[in-house]
């Protein structure tokens, strides 16, 4: 009897170090499980498969674990590409923790207390 693999858990980890060039670790910070990644720019010529298949993922903005899950990699491998996509300029990130709390505020405003506060109050009276 053969056991079914599990995509992306079971891949080859040479595979996993082509993809990468060997590196474990992104070469920014800028990503966590729920960073949203939207496409600057289309694929080029003779780009990595993977990085085609994110560019053409992100035409709306997609979560980063979302993309590790569609691409079948671990998370940490899905980020590497990332970086690698960020530092060519094919992509933007932007980060749902900074999103305006108010129409028209800052990306960088902080969310209103009183919202927080109320948040806070009605989970407590579940």
């Amino acid at each position: 009897m053969t056991r079914a693999g599990r995509p992306g858990r079971d891949d080859d980890p040479d595979r996993l170090y082509t993809l990468t060039g060997g590196r474990s670790r992104p070469d920014s910070d800028s990503f966590d499980l729920v960073t949203l990644v939207v496409t600057e720019s289309d694929p080029t010529p003779g780009m990595q498969s993977e990085h085609v298949a994110i560019l053409r993922m992100c035409a709306a903005p997609t979560a980063v674990v979302e993309i590790a899950a569609e691409l079948r990699l671990p998370v940490g491998i899905a980020t590497v590409l990332l970086s690698d996509l960020l530092a060519m300029g094919k992509i933007t990130v932007r980060h749902p923790h900074n999103a305006p709390s108010s129409p028209g505020a800052p990306w960088t405003a902080l969310p209103d207390t009183s919202t927080l506060e109320k948040v806070l109050v009605g989970l407590r009276k579940l």
